[in-house]
């Protein structure tokens, strides 16, 4: 069973709400880096996203971007990134998902990127600009490998195409809660309930909801309608201002809450 799988069973059986938090890969060097992440997983990170850091993101607001910067310029790659990978695996079972974009996965070569992730201990991937449509190319290699692309839904996704994407998708969900680049908001959409009983009509995967969670009250009522809570920018955030440990306390708290 994929990890992923597996920590939503134990989610579920435990009757908690899921914390999928994502960092970038390097930032603000290697060392520090890994050392943020730990803290992350310790204090109660249920799925870890880990940011390839890439120099023309189209998805991501200025604090994501800021992060990749960083990370590239302290020479952070998709090599370092899964070596990183190997390391937390000595220590930790955390689902790792590779978030990032098609430019840097194609230029590796997506076969070889998914052994060496299957090999480090990768678990899935999240490409936020590789369509559905045209992901064959890179999923045929993660399905050798029980690696699984996580499906991304927007609100401007329709029914029909929902239904297409979410027909073989595994592990989870990821619910956008609204139009636009990642980037802590004071409030959430107003439809994300709504939205998310939709997507439950369609499939029985646990779906996580994010694009904005930047408090744990925040993060309480969107799991109210959903399974799990995805934080990022105000993650990045927070590792930058030297209070990451409360923070990932403080959106815990609010999930427990739930």
């Amino acid at each position: 069973m994929n990890r992923i799988e597996k920590k939503f069973d134990e989610l579920k059986t435990a009757r908690r709400k899921g914390l999928v938090g994502y960092l970038t890969a390097g930032d603000p060097d290697i060392k520090r880096s890994e050392a943020n992440i730990r803290i992350a997983l310790v204090n109660g990170l249920d799925v870890l996203e880990l940011g390839i850091p890439f120099s023309d993101p189209t998805a991501d607001g200025p604090e994501i971007q800021s992060a990749s910067l960083r990370a590239l310029a302290a020479g952070m790659n998709i090599g370092k990134a899964l070596e990183m990978v190997s390391r937390l695996r000595r220590d930790f079972d955390t689902p790792i998902v590779l978030f990032g974009y098609a430019n840097p996965f194609f230029r590796y070569g997506y076969r070889k990127l998914c052994e060496e992730a299957a090999r480090a201990g990768v678990d899935g991937f999240l490409v936020v600009d590789l369509p559905f449509e045209e992901s064959a190319e890179f999923t045929t290699h993660m399905k050798k490998h029980d690696l699984f692309f996580i499906p991304l839904i927007a609100p401007t996704t329709d029914g029909a195409r929902a239904k297409t994407i979410l027909r073989d998708a595994k592990g989870f969900v990821y619910y956008i809660m609204v139009t636009g680049v990642t980037g802590a908001r004071t409030r959430l959409a107003d439809d994300v309930a709504t939205k998310v009983r939709a997507l439950k009509k369609r499939t029985n995967l646990p779906i996580a909801v994010g694009f904005g969670i930047s408090s744990g009250r925040q993060a309480r009522l969107a799991a109210e309608a959903a399974d799990a809570v995805v934080a990022g920018s105000a993650l990045v955030k927070a590792a930058k201002d030297g209070r990451l440990q409360t923070f990932v306390r403080e959106l815990r708290s609010g999930l427990d809450g739930a």
